[in-house]
């Protein structure tokens, strides 16, 4: 279904009672974001706040639930995407064997067709209205986090274009409103828009840049596609749609941007120009991303339909509405993988705890030796899979959402020392973790039934007694805080250690005694976290250790004797300092709300009928937090 405007979407949400209206004050600075984080964790409707101190309503977690997500791309399972694009791939890429057989493609040829973005001459419904003088603060821009440098605009369709093919890139890349008439443009190393900038600033030109906000819900999930360079995200929007995607032209730049959006914020950056210091912003990892320094966009125009609507998102601790997004994303690219990259594939999951990049689970269809490892490798150089840091690969008739199983498997079928694969490679920016900005290593977990080309003889699952844990073993350790072995009732051989660190090398001299005193055995991982983190939240343990890791560096196995290593990987997922890690890099704060806020939200709770009373969730993550800013450590 193609919506007509963001108001048109907000419309069917609240027919379908997906929506809640709030017509009382809410305040974008902060407390937007503490209602919506109260919501999205609690299974709550999509919020549309019409008193935010501005012209303009502004709606939030459109996308945060499966019902929404589905509704926003017109269909009524993200299968049906899935199922729609492995029709058509087949009857393109599927062999012919004659002349009629290849004629019979021709309907779905111009159905594709049919998809194609148009130029119109005539200006669109965003148009309506142009200001005067542009002026971003009258936009209700969320100041998202206590620590953030400012206000964000979070869901911003941006659009650039190549100065020598003209080939239209769409990304969404945050941007923090300086002033009235300029923000930040917060684009990554490895997007197509930061090619463009560099081609540019080659050319020594200035970049026309042009943003749009709301529209088609569409619009907003195909900014953050990870398509292929030179495939127009406005071609995936129309197959969305099934309807074509009609564009205007800018009033003070070249660009086009479709004719039905709510709001187009014009202008450039100039590739010329001093860089400015944007953020800390918290981040979609759970973790603030520091201030660093990125282009500057100018703007030259803002226009906007009447009865506009502000859209905006948060992201932190997940679960966030980036999650369902990234639901859609898994089924909309698996078919696509599978047939051009990775055909064995049968299934990918990305899980909400590892935030995109730091977790993926594949299933494959094995038959010959090394093939889970030549799936690591071809999803590692393919697009955006290139950030992903762990990959476990299992057998096809493993169900990848069944974490329990899955953990069983990984401990049947792995044996340590053979089975796991380190590299060095790219990894996103935002990852914390890594010793050097935007590079990393990646851990893959080979976790298929293994033929006998890849077994030395010996049983992966093989043990006398199963894993066992020494009575009294925190007494023995004073820096030991907790241990958490009852996994291994479950057929999971993880034992879980928390730790208060105080010394230099704290980790691996602790994983040394525990293997060669034999207060552990048989043990396939063991896994450190600091004392501040509750062992009794999985999803947690699972989020914290996925951001505090960079694999080569913090996994590791204990000398047995010369020459002989325990089959136990050590995993140290500690936070690091420069003091006891030597860790050179400032290592981000947890992203939590203040308390003046939580307090305002709660006393205006009722009022503005929000329904049944819900908790901050940031009460119980105080304690994962270190000191007061975006930065943990007092070094930096």
């Amino acid at each position: 279904m193609a919506f007509k405007s963001l108001a048109h979407f907000v419309r069917s949400l609240e027919e379908n009672r997906e929506l809640l209206r709030i017509s009382g004050f809410v305040s974008p600075r902060l407390e937007i974001t503490e209602i919506a984080d109260r919501m999205v964790k609690n299974g709550g409707k999509a919020l549309l706040f019409e008193n935010t101190g501005t012209d303009f309503p502004l709606l939030i977690n459109m996308f945060a639930s499966d019902r929404r997500i589905c509704m926003a791309l017109g269909v009524n399972s993200l299968d049906d995407i899935e199922r729609d694009i492995a029709s058509l791939l087949k009857e393109f890429l599927g062999p012919k064997k004659g002349f009629m057989e290849k004629l019979m493609i021709l309907p779905s040829l111009k159905e594709v067709v049919s998809w194609m973005p148009k130029s119109s001459n005539h200006r669109g419904a965003c148009q309506e209205v142009v200001m005067e003088k542009p002026d971003l603060s009258r936009l209700p821009v969320p100041t998202c986090w206590p620590f953030d440098g400012g206000p964000f605009i979070t869901l911003p369709g941006v659009h650039t274009k190549d100065p020598d093919s003209g080939v239209r890139n769409l990304g969404m890349y945050r941007m923090q409103v300086f002033s009235p008439d300029m923000t930040g443009m917060h684009w990554h190393l490895h997007k197509g828009s930061a090619s463009h900038f560099n081609r540019y600033k080659e050319l020594g030109a200035r970049m026309p840049v042009t943003v749009t906000l709301g529209g088609d819900p569409v619009y907003t999930y195909a900014a953050t596609a990870p398509l292929p360079e030179n495939l127009d995200e406005y071609l995936l929007s129309g197959f969305l749609r099934k309807k074509k995607v009609t564009l205007v032209r800018c009033l003070t730049n070249d660009l086009e941007v479709p004719a039905d959006v709510d709001f187009v914020i014009e202008g450039y950056v100039d590739p010329g120009e001093e860089l400015i210091l944007e953020g800390p912003f918290g981040d979609h990892t759970g973790f603030y991303s520091l201030a660093d320094y990125f282009p500057r966009f100018h703007v030259t125009c803002i226009s906007h339909r009447k009865n506009a609507i502000f859209p905006a998102t948060i992201v932190g601790i997940p679960p966030q509405e980036d999650g369902w997004i990234g639901k859609a994303t898994e089924r909309i690219f698996l078919m696509p993988i599978k047939m051009t990259v990775t055909p064995e594939v049968t299934n990918m999951h990305m899980p909400v705890e590892g935030v995109f990049h730091n977790i993926t689970l594949v299933s494959i269809k094995k038959h010959y030796p090394g093939q889970a490892l030549k799936v690591m490798n071809a999803l590692w150089g393919a697009g955006q899979m290139m950030f992903n840091k762990i990959m476990a690969v299992t057998d096809a008739t493993v169900v990848l959402t069944d974490y329990l199983e899955l953990a069983r498997v990984i401990s049947e079928k792995v044996d340590p020392l053979t089975d796991l694969h380190l590299l060095r490679g790219p990894v996103d920016i935002l990852d914390h973790s890594s010793s050097r900005y935007a590079y990393g290593s990646k851990l893959g977990i080979d976790a298929t039934t293994k033929l006998p080309q890849e077994s030395d003889g010996r049983d992966p699952g093989a043990s006398k007694t199963g894993p066992t844990v020494k009575p009294g073993l925190t007494d023995a350790f004073p820096g030991v805080t907790v241990i958490r072995k009852d996994l291994f009732d479950q057929g999971v051989s993880l034992l879980m250690v928390t730790l208060k660190k105080t010394e230099k090398n704290q980790v691996s001299g602790l994983a040394a005694r525990l293997l060669l005193d034999e207060w552990v055995k048989d043990v396939k991982f063991l896994l450190f976290l600091d004392d501040i983190l509750d062992l009794d939240v999985l999803p947690e343990v699972v989020w914290i250790a996925s951001n505090n890791i960079d694999p080569l560096r913090d996994c590791f196995f204990v000398d047995r004797v010369a020459g002989q290593k325990f089959n136990t990987l050590c995993i140290d997922a500690t936070r690091k300092t420069r003091d006891l890690d030597n860790f050179q890099r400032a290592w981000p704060n947890v992203i939590i709300m203040d308390e003046p806020t939580i307090k305002a939200v709660d006393e205006k709770w009722q009022d503005l009928g929000l329904g049944p009373f819900i908790a901050s969730p940031s009460n119980k993550f105080k304690p994962l937090v270190i000191s007061s800013g975006a930065v943990s450590s007092e070094d930096f």
